[in-house]
Protein backbone atom coordinates (compact mmCIF):
# COMPACT_ATOMS: atom_id res chain seq x y z
CA UNK A 1 0.00 0.00 0.00
CA UNK A 2 1.06 3.61 -1.01
CA UNK A 3 2.17 5.85 1.95
CA UNK A 4 -0.26 8.84 2.21
CA UNK A 5 1.27 12.00 2.85
CA UNK A 6 0.86 15.54 2.75
CA UNK A 7 2.11 17.23 -0.68
CA UNK A 8 5.23 19.08 -1.02
CA UNK A 9 6.52 21.25 -3.27
CA UNK A 10 9.48 19.41 -4.65
CA UNK A 11 6.68 16.67 -5.65
CA UNK A 12 5.33 18.67 -8.68
CA UNK A 13 7.34 17.07 -11.27
CA UNK A 14 6.12 13.31 -9.79
CA UNK A 15 2.83 15.16 -9.67
CA UNK A 16 2.46 16.85 -13.33
CA UNK A 17 3.43 13.32 -14.71
CA UNK A 18 0.56 11.48 -13.15
CA UNK A 19 -1.19 13.67 -14.35
CA UNK A 20 -0.45 13.33 -17.39
CA UNK A 21 -1.08 9.86 -17.22
CA UNK A 22 -4.32 10.09 -15.50
CA UNK A 23 -5.75 13.12 -17.36
CA UNK A 24 -3.95 14.17 -20.61
CA UNK A 25 -6.55 16.68 -21.13
CA UNK A 26 -5.63 18.76 -18.05
CA UNK A 27 -2.64 21.50 -18.62
CA UNK A 28 -1.20 22.71 -15.35
CA UNK A 29 2.98 22.80 -15.42
CA UNK A 30 5.59 22.26 -13.12
CA UNK A 31 6.32 25.80 -11.71
CA UNK A 32 2.61 26.57 -11.12
CA UNK A 33 1.78 23.00 -9.08
CA UNK A 34 4.89 23.91 -7.36
CA UNK A 35 3.20 27.41 -6.74
CA UNK A 36 0.41 26.14 -5.39
CA UNK A 37 1.79 23.80 -2.88
CA UNK A 38 3.70 25.90 -1.49
CA UNK A 39 1.82 28.96 -1.18
CA UNK A 40 -1.71 27.73 -1.45
CA UNK A 41 -4.69 30.13 -2.27
CA UNK A 42 -5.62 32.76 0.87
CA UNK A 43 -8.85 32.03 2.15
CA UNK A 44 -9.52 28.62 0.74
CA UNK A 45 -7.25 26.69 3.38
CA UNK A 46 -6.19 24.52 0.50
CA UNK A 47 -4.07 21.11 1.28
CA UNK A 48 -3.26 18.31 -1.18
CA UNK A 49 -2.03 15.11 -0.53
CA UNK A 50 0.05 12.53 -2.55
CA UNK A 51 0.29 8.42 -2.48
CA UNK A 52 3.85 7.93 -2.71
CA UNK A 53 5.14 4.34 -3.63
CA UNK A 54 8.89 3.42 -4.30
CA UNK A 55 9.16 6.82 -4.04
CA UNK A 56 6.91 7.80 -7.21
CA UNK A 57 4.06 9.88 -7.13
CA UNK A 58 1.58 7.16 -7.37
CA UNK A 59 -1.79 9.41 -6.35
CA UNK A 60 -3.00 12.84 -5.37
CA UNK A 61 -6.02 14.41 -4.56
CA UNK A 62 -6.27 18.70 -2.84
CA UNK A 63 -9.13 19.77 -0.58
CA UNK A 64 -10.30 23.40 0.30
CA UNK A 65 -13.24 25.45 0.84
CA UNK A 66 -14.60 27.26 -2.29
CA UNK A 67 -14.17 31.24 -1.71
CA UNK A 68 -15.95 32.23 -5.16
CA UNK A 69 -19.74 31.03 -4.28
CA UNK A 70 -21.81 32.93 -1.52
CA UNK A 71 -23.52 29.94 -0.89
CA UNK A 72 -21.61 29.20 2.70
CA UNK A 73 -19.88 26.06 3.81
CA UNK A 74 -19.07 24.17 0.23
CA UNK A 75 -15.80 22.58 0.05
CA UNK A 76 -14.23 21.03 -2.62
CA UNK A 77 -12.01 18.00 -3.36
CA UNK A 78 -9.97 18.33 -6.55
CA UNK A 79 -8.53 16.02 -9.23
CA UNK A 80 -8.22 12.72 -6.90
CA UNK A 81 -7.09 10.24 -9.30
CA UNK A 82 -4.83 7.49 -9.07
CA UNK A 83 -2.38 6.18 -11.09
CA UNK A 84 -3.86 2.32 -13.27
CA UNK A 85 -1.22 0.20 -11.84
CA UNK A 86 -1.81 1.22 -8.29
CA UNK A 87 -5.63 0.99 -8.12
CA UNK A 88 -8.32 -1.24 -6.55
CA UNK A 89 -5.70 -1.30 -3.44
CA UNK A 90 -7.08 1.13 -1.26
CA UNK A 91 -5.47 4.27 -2.75
CA UNK A 92 -8.10 6.11 -3.66
CA UNK A 93 -10.44 5.41 -0.72
CA UNK A 94 -7.31 6.60 1.26
CA UNK A 95 -6.88 9.69 -0.15
CA UNK A 96 -10.81 10.46 0.04
CA UNK A 97 -10.90 10.04 3.68
CA UNK A 98 -7.96 12.77 4.30
CA UNK A 99 -9.64 14.91 1.84
CA UNK A 100 -12.95 14.69 4.01
CA UNK A 101 -11.35 14.89 7.22
CA UNK A 102 -10.30 18.10 6.26
CA UNK A 103 -13.11 19.50 5.21
CA UNK A 104 -14.60 18.28 8.12
CA UNK A 105 -12.17 20.60 10.18
CA UNK A 106 -12.47 23.46 8.08
CA UNK A 107 -16.58 23.21 8.44
CA UNK A 108 -17.66 22.15 5.16
CA UNK A 109 -20.28 21.12 4.92
CA UNK A 110 -21.39 20.45 1.36
CA UNK A 111 -18.55 18.69 -1.02
CA UNK A 112 -18.54 19.23 -4.98
CA UNK A 113 -16.00 17.26 -6.51
CA UNK A 114 -15.53 15.67 -10.15
CA UNK A 115 -15.21 11.86 -11.38
CA UNK A 116 -14.22 10.03 -15.04
CA UNK A 117 -17.08 8.22 -16.06
CA UNK A 118 -15.49 4.87 -14.63
CA UNK A 119 -15.18 6.35 -11.73
CA UNK A 120 -18.41 6.88 -11.23
CA UNK A 121 -19.00 3.77 -9.10
CA UNK A 122 -16.49 4.67 -6.79
CA UNK A 123 -18.19 8.14 -6.17
CA UNK A 124 -21.35 6.55 -5.33
CA UNK A 125 -20.20 3.93 -2.84
CA UNK A 126 -18.78 6.98 -1.15
CA UNK A 127 -22.14 8.96 -1.01
CA UNK A 128 -21.82 11.36 -4.13
CA UNK A 129 -24.07 12.17 -6.08
CA UNK A 130 -23.78 12.73 -9.97
CA UNK A 131 -24.80 16.06 -11.25
CA UNK A 132 -23.68 17.62 -13.80
CA UNK A 133 -21.39 16.81 -16.82
CA UNK A 134 -18.57 18.44 -18.28
CA UNK A 135 -17.02 18.10 -21.51
CA UNK A 136 -13.26 18.61 -22.42
CA UNK A 137 -11.93 19.47 -26.22
CA UNK A 138 -9.40 20.07 -27.74
CA UNK A 139 -7.53 22.06 -30.66
CA UNK A 140 -4.68 21.57 -32.81
CA UNK A 141 -3.30 25.07 -33.63
CA UNK A 142 -0.37 23.85 -35.79
CA UNK A 143 -0.79 25.85 -38.47
CA UNK A 144 -1.96 29.03 -36.62
CA UNK A 145 -5.46 29.92 -37.01
CA UNK A 146 -6.01 33.96 -38.52
CA UNK A 147 -5.64 36.28 -36.70
CA UNK A 148 -9.69 37.45 -36.66
CA UNK A 149 -10.38 40.97 -37.69
CA UNK A 150 -12.45 42.93 -35.17
CA UNK A 151 -15.84 45.12 -36.14
CA UNK A 152 -15.37 48.65 -35.88
CA UNK A 153 -15.25 50.32 -32.47
CA UNK A 154 -13.76 46.64 -31.01
CA UNK A 155 -10.24 46.14 -30.08
CA UNK A 156 -8.38 42.88 -29.62
CA UNK A 157 -5.61 43.61 -26.33
CA UNK A 158 -3.36 41.85 -24.91
CA UNK A 159 -4.05 41.22 -21.00
CA UNK A 160 -0.21 41.93 -20.40
CA UNK A 161 -0.84 45.83 -21.72
CA UNK A 162 -3.93 46.16 -19.02
CA UNK A 163 -4.29 46.87 -15.70
CA UNK A 164 -5.30 43.45 -13.77
CA UNK A 165 -8.42 44.48 -11.96
CA UNK A 166 -9.87 45.77 -15.05
CA UNK A 167 -9.10 42.17 -16.28
CA UNK A 168 -10.88 40.82 -13.27
CA UNK A 169 -13.82 43.16 -13.10
CA UNK A 170 -14.52 41.51 -16.94
CA UNK A 171 -14.31 37.92 -15.29
CA UNK A 172 -16.42 38.20 -12.26
CA UNK A 173 -19.14 39.63 -14.34
CA UNK A 174 -19.22 37.43 -16.88
CA UNK A 175 -18.77 34.55 -14.42
CA UNK A 176 -22.03 35.41 -13.08
CA UNK A 177 -24.38 33.01 -14.69
CA UNK A 178 -21.91 30.81 -15.42
CA UNK A 179 -23.57 27.15 -15.20
CA UNK A 180 -22.44 24.70 -12.60
CA UNK A 181 -23.46 23.10 -8.84
CA UNK A 182 -23.12 26.73 -7.07
CA UNK A 183 -22.79 30.15 -8.18
CA UNK A 184 -19.47 32.08 -9.25
CA UNK A 185 -20.66 34.99 -7.71
CA UNK A 186 -18.05 36.07 -5.05
CA UNK A 187 -14.78 36.40 -7.15
CA UNK A 188 -12.71 38.63 -5.06
CA UNK A 189 -9.70 40.50 -6.27
CA UNK A 190 -6.98 39.68 -3.75
CA UNK A 191 -7.66 35.56 -4.48
CA UNK A 192 -8.25 36.30 -8.55
CA UNK A 193 -4.58 37.84 -8.76
CA UNK A 194 -3.21 35.13 -6.67
CA UNK A 195 -4.42 32.23 -9.10
CA UNK A 196 -5.30 33.74 -12.21
CA UNK A 197 -3.17 37.02 -12.37
CA UNK A 198 0.11 35.51 -10.41
CA UNK A 199 -0.28 32.10 -12.17
CA UNK A 200 3.43 30.90 -13.64
CA UNK A 201 1.44 29.15 -16.33
CA UNK A 202 -0.32 32.58 -17.31
CA UNK A 203 0.22 33.87 -20.95
CA UNK A 204 -0.36 37.62 -20.69
CA UNK A 205 0.40 38.29 -23.92
CA UNK A 206 -1.75 35.55 -25.44
CA UNK A 207 -4.75 36.32 -23.10
CA UNK A 208 -6.96 38.90 -24.71
CA UNK A 209 -9.65 41.72 -23.46
CA UNK A 210 -11.97 42.80 -26.14
CA UNK A 211 -12.46 47.06 -25.39
CA UNK A 212 -16.08 48.38 -26.99
CA UNK A 213 -15.82 51.84 -26.82
CA UNK A 214 -13.13 52.21 -24.22
CA UNK A 215 -15.16 49.49 -21.54
CA UNK A 216 -13.60 45.83 -21.48
CA UNK A 217 -16.67 43.46 -22.37
CA UNK A 218 -14.84 40.63 -23.18
CA UNK A 219 -12.07 38.36 -22.19
CA UNK A 220 -9.89 34.73 -23.07
CA UNK A 221 -7.69 33.99 -20.55
CA UNK A 222 -4.84 31.34 -21.71
CA UNK A 223 -2.67 29.01 -19.56
CA UNK A 224 -0.01 27.08 -20.88
CA UNK A 225 2.66 24.59 -20.52
CA UNK A 226 5.46 24.44 -23.02
CA UNK A 227 3.17 23.52 -26.46
CA UNK A 228 -0.08 23.13 -24.44
CA UNK A 229 -1.84 25.66 -23.55
CA UNK A 230 -5.43 25.47 -21.51
CA UNK A 231 -8.53 28.22 -22.17
CA UNK A 232 -9.03 29.03 -18.27
CA UNK A 233 -12.14 31.15 -18.99
CA UNK A 234 -13.85 32.80 -21.94
CA UNK A 235 -17.02 35.09 -21.13
CA UNK A 236 -18.95 38.14 -21.93
CA UNK A 237 -20.20 40.62 -19.66
CA UNK A 238 -23.88 40.64 -20.10
CA UNK A 239 -24.28 44.11 -21.35
CA UNK A 240 -22.10 43.11 -24.77
CA UNK A 241 -23.57 39.47 -25.29
CA UNK A 242 -25.30 38.42 -28.50
CA UNK A 243 -22.44 40.00 -30.56
CA UNK A 244 -19.95 37.38 -31.39
CA UNK A 245 -17.49 38.83 -29.01
CA UNK A 246 -16.42 35.77 -26.75
CA UNK A 247 -15.78 33.89 -30.12
CA UNK A 248 -13.75 36.99 -31.20
CA UNK A 249 -11.47 37.21 -27.78
CA UNK A 250 -10.84 32.97 -28.25
CA UNK A 251 -9.90 33.23 -31.87
CA UNK A 252 -7.37 36.01 -30.89
CA UNK A 253 -6.15 34.29 -27.85
CA UNK A 254 -5.29 31.02 -29.93
CA UNK A 255 -3.96 33.02 -32.25
CA UNK A 256 -1.77 34.80 -30.70
CA UNK A 257 -0.64 31.45 -28.41
CA UNK A 258 0.07 29.87 -31.43
CA UNK A 259 2.65 32.29 -32.61
CA UNK A 260 4.26 31.74 -29.12
CA UNK A 261 4.77 28.01 -29.84
CA UNK A 262 1.20 26.27 -28.68
CA UNK A 263 0.34 23.30 -30.62
CA UNK A 264 -2.65 22.12 -29.11
CA UNK A 265 -5.64 24.18 -26.82
CA UNK A 266 -7.59 22.36 -24.45
CA UNK A 267 -10.60 23.56 -22.92
CA UNK A 268 -13.59 22.22 -20.71
CA UNK A 269 -17.47 23.42 -20.64
CA UNK A 270 -20.66 22.48 -18.71
CA UNK A 271 -22.80 20.50 -20.78
CA UNK A 272 -25.65 23.46 -20.42
CA UNK A 273 -23.27 25.76 -21.52
CA UNK A 274 -24.85 26.19 -25.17
CA UNK A 275 -22.95 29.17 -26.46
CA UNK A 276 -19.60 28.32 -25.71
CA UNK A 277 -20.13 24.72 -26.69
CA UNK A 278 -21.25 26.40 -30.28
CA UNK A 279 -18.18 28.87 -30.28
CA UNK A 280 -15.99 26.01 -29.94
CA UNK A 281 -17.43 23.78 -32.44
CA UNK A 282 -16.99 27.02 -34.72
CA UNK A 283 -13.79 27.05 -33.91
CA UNK A 284 -13.31 23.25 -34.76
CA UNK A 285 -12.40 21.97 -31.24
CA UNK A 286 -12.79 18.05 -31.23
CA UNK A 287 -14.06 16.15 -27.80
CA UNK A 288 -11.35 13.89 -25.78
CA UNK A 289 -12.93 13.00 -22.48
CA UNK A 290 -16.31 13.98 -19.95
CA UNK A 291 -15.76 14.11 -16.09
CA UNK A 292 -19.45 14.56 -13.46
CA UNK A 293 -19.50 16.81 -10.88
CA UNK A 294 -20.49 14.82 -7.64
CA UNK A 295 -21.89 15.95 -5.11
CA UNK A 296 -22.69 15.09 -1.16
CA UNK A 297 -23.32 16.00 1.54
CA UNK A 298 -20.90 16.51 4.82
CA UNK A 299 -22.12 15.24 8.71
Amino acid sequence: MPVIRPARPDDAPGVVALRAVVHPYLVRGVESTRRMIAQPPPEEDWTAWVAEADGQVVGWASAYRNSQTSEPDVGEISTLHVHPAHRSRGVGTALLAAALGHLRVIGARRVLTWSQPESLPFARRHGFTPSRELRYSALDLQPAPPMPEPPPGVRLLPAAELDPRRIHQVDAESSLDEPGDVPTDAMGYDIWHHEVWDNPGLDRAASTVAEVDGTLAAVSLVKRDGDRMWSAFTGTVPGHRGRGLAGLVKRAALHRAALGGVRVAYTSNDGANAPMLAVNARLGYRPVATQWSCLRELT
